[in-house]
């Protein structure tokens, strides 16, 4: 019997052994989760086997006939007829696809493979894959010009945006974005492409994050202007209305640089939207938030075409909320200083809340917008919306599963706010798309202005034990449980049967491909030369380093950690103790910035800046270039 096996034995035994299974069981199953990395599949029939499809995004064929759906998690396309609301195609793609457009003439589908770092190229007429073109790493919005020979990608990982010859299917050229480049949008008038990235931009220390909205124009094919937006931290679908006269972005405010004691005085992610353009004359940040009610990660978003409505789909909080823009308008144009923190404001243009399925991402108007379509991530469906009422009308089943296991129920945990004080936030909020979002906070249990910890990478956790920055934690049911309900949420949170399945999902959570190594897994040669420094046992003039001070004896095992909290003098005045937990290194080019407290913005400033007596590995002995071969072979990792 595996792991699993006797895990999910012991959660359907709860009901029918009495008192003494109901105490023990859920027990066990903590105890069971936090000791397994990557759960067993289990036997057909238990739904652990079960392949979700997470629709993500959509388009409309040009006649209106037709809902292409990106599902991210089956990997396809789905094609629905809108009439019958069935599904009559299914499109094979590459891993993990995210972002879709069509070519201007309506001939070609675009959709991008994030895990494969391509574009699969789709006939429309016969629904099949093409041509599938290279990209950058990890891509995910896409674009074509007005002229249908270019098409743009935004590529998360890499943080740049390619610029394709769909012609040649060469990558021309790369603008650089913000980091985590992600949504994409055209000008109605074809001139400019429009931006946004989910985690913020390099930036000093302890400062306010700031992020932006890149701009290309599409003529001259360069980055023509980089709308700052200040204090933000997560920015996602952009759009435009049909005029080109305003531009609105969905977007985060963390409040990360005060301790987190305020989760029931105020708020702790400030959700708005930013707009842009000649209808507010410049950039304007406005709330969407109300006092005692919060409209949680806003991500997907559509201007009707005669400009009288926004929707937005706020993802965390299962809903869709509707802006009246005239209101909208009126109310930035009479207010003249910044608002963007005043919780009264949203009474004055948000006009409905209408809920919806479990993480709605994408949305999109029919034709004649009387209808909005939403992609419910984690339901496999599409909920239809009367545009004109803000009701719902009905639900496109999308033919996925019908069981839900212990993985999905997770999942669902893992991504909404339900859980918070009044529904503020939930882990997805600080770990995007369960990942990380680049910031410091300050979590007042450590005390206030004490233990600034920066937001670790949730891959392939089992194994890394203990959590924390100062391995309070021992493991990830600690981590997730009372903790999380007394000094974050502030609310009753996790049963013990919804913990177990929190922890399961997130054990679940595997490595995204590393893209540094070669194809056949070897390294160059600049890489081999840094393997040696990572792994040497003496100094240049043959003393030997030790033990504690040598890379390899700290980052050893399979995930490059020996789990011990060690003193390599990168503490602060701000930290209760020098001692920090020894950080895994898988993955870890992704996961910047570095270095317990998030201070060190880049690999070479963990040893350029904060390394000056050598206590952090020996690096004052390197030159220039055997510190770049070191961090070359680290991004291998």
């Amino acid at each position: 019997m595996t792991v699993v096996d006797f895990l999910m034995r012991s959660m359907v035994t709860i009901p029918a052994k009495a008192k003494l299974a109901a105490k023990i069981a859920p027990i066990t199953a903590l105890i069971l989760v936090a000791a397994i990395a990557r759960p067993a599949a289990k036997p057909a029939g238990s739904g652990i086997n079960e392949r979700y499809l997470s629709p993500l995004e959509m388009l409309l064929s040009p006649d209106g006939h037709r809902l292409y759906v990106v599902c991210q998690a089956s990997d396809e396309l789905r094609v629905v007829d809108i009439e019958s609301g069935k599904v009559v195609t299914v499109v094979p793609l590459g891993r993990a696809p995210r972002g879709i457009t069509l070519s201007p003439d309506g001939t070609q589908i675009y959709v991008t493979n994030s895990t494969d770092d391509t574009v699969s190229v789709i006939d429309a007429a016969t629904l099949k894959v093409t041509r599938t073109l290279p990209t950058g790493f990890e891509p995910a919005g896409v674009v074509s010009d007005r002229t249908g020979e270019t098409l743009y990608v935004a590529n998360r990982l890499s943080g740049d945006i390619s610029v394709i010859d769909v012609k040649t299917g060469q990558e021309m050229k790369r603008l650089l974005a913000g980091r985590g480049a992600s949504y994409l949008a055209l000008s109605p008038d074809g001139k400019f492409i429009y931006g946004t990235h989910i985690y913020p931009n390099p930036g000093a220390f302890r400062t306010p994050p700031n992020s932006e909205i890149t701009v290309i124009d599409t003529g001259r094919q360069t980055v023509v202007e980089r709308k700052p937006l200040h204090n933000v931290a997560g920015v996602f679908h952009v759009a435009l209305s049909a005029d080109g006269k305003l531009g609105v972005a969905a977007q985060l405010r963390p409040k990360n640089l005060i301790p987190l004691a305020h989760v029931e005085h105020g708020w702790v992610f400030g959700n708005s939207l930013t707009l842009f353009g000649e209808d507010v004359g410049g950039t304007v940040q406005v709330p969407i938030d109300e006092l005692d009610r919060y409209y949680s990660l806003p991500w997907g978003v559509v201007i009707t075409p005669d400009k009288s409505k926004i929707f937005l789909t706020t993802a965390a909080s299962e809903s869709v909320t509707v802006i009246d823009v005239p209101r909208l308008l009126s109310y930035v144009r009479a207010r003249r200083e910044p608002f963007v923190n005043d919780l009264s404001a949203s009474a004055n243009y948000v006009a409905a809340r209408i809920p919806v399925g479990h993480n709605p991402r994408g949305v999109l108007l029919s034709k004649d917008a009387t209808r909005l379509y939403v992609a419910n991530r984690l339901d496999d469906n599409i909920t239809v919306i009367d545009t004109k009422a803000n009701r719902v009308v009905s639900t496109i089943d999308l033919g996925g599963p019908k069981t839900i296991n212990p993985f999905r129920r997770g999942e669902r945990l893992f991504f909404t706010a339900n859980y918070a004080f009044q529904s503020q936030f939930g882990c997805s909020n600080c770990h995007l798309d369960a990942t990380i979002d680049g910031l410091q906070w300050d979590l007042e249990p450590d005390g206030f202005g004490k233990d600034i910890v920066d937001n670790r990478s949730l891959e392939d956790l089992s194994g890394t034990e203990p959590f924390k920055w100062n391995g309070g934690n021992p493991d990830l049911p600690t981590e997730c449980g009372p903790r999380t309900e007394k000094y974050f949420f502030r609310s009753q949170s996790y049963g013990d049967r919804e913990l177990t399945d929190l922890v399961t999902f997130v054990y679940s959570l595997p490595y995204r491909p590393n893209r540094y190594r070669l194809a056949n897994g070897e390294l160059t040669p600049a890489q081999e030369r840094g393997k040696a420094i990572f792994e040497r046992t003496t100094y240049k003039n043959g003393k030997l380093i030790p033990q504690t001070n040598q890379c390899a004896y700290c980052h050893s095992g399979p995930k490059y950690t020996n789990q011990q909290q060690l003193d390599v003098g990168t503490g602060k005045p701000t930290d209760r103790s020098p001692l920090v937990d020894v950080p895994h290194l898988r993955n870890v080019v992704y996961s910047a910035p570095y270095l317990h407290d998030g201070s060190a913005q880049s690999l070479e400033e963990i040893w350029t800046v904060f390394n000056p007596k050598d206590t952090h590995g020996v690096s004052n002995d390197l030159t220039k270039d055997e510190l770049n071969d070191l961090i070359e072979y680290l991004k291998t990792l």
